[in-house]
C-alpha cells in the first residue's frame, strides 16, 4: 500500500497514465469488434473516473501542496478500486463471448 501511495499521491500525471491505459483498452476492444459496446463501456467509465481523480489530484496540490493527511483518499482510492477491478472483469468476460 505504501508503494501505491508513493506512485499516486501527488502525481496526478501517473494517475491520468492509469486513465489513458484504460481508455486505449476500451478503444482497441470497441475498435476490434471483440466484445459489444455495452460490455466495453465499464473501461470508459472507469478511464473517466481516473480522469476526473487525476484532476482532482492536480487542483489539491495547486491549492494545498503541504497537505499530510488526505481523508479524501479514504472515499476515492475504493471506489476507484471497485470501479477498475469492475470493469476489467466486464471488459476480459465480454472479450471471452
Amino acid at each position: 500500500m505504501q508503494r501505491l501511495a508513493e506512485l499516486l499521491v501527488g502525481q496526478p500525471a501517473h494517475i491520468l497514465i492509469v486513465g489513458l491505459v484504460l481508455l486505449a483498452g476500451w478503444s482497441l476492444l470497441r475498435c476490434s469488434g471483440a466484445i459489444s459496446g455495452r460490455s466495453a463501456s465499464p473501461l470508459l467509465w472507469a478511464s473517466l473516473a481516473w480522469g476526473s481523480y487525476a484532476g482532482w489530484e492536480a487542483l489539491v496540490q495547486m491549492r494545498t501542496p503541504e497537505a499530510n493527511i488526505r481523508v479524501d483518499l479514504l472515499l476515492i482510492w475504493p471506489l476507484l478500486a471497485a470501479l477498475t477491478l469492475f470493469s476489467l472483469i466486464r471488459g476480459t468476460i465480454g472479450a471471452r463471448r
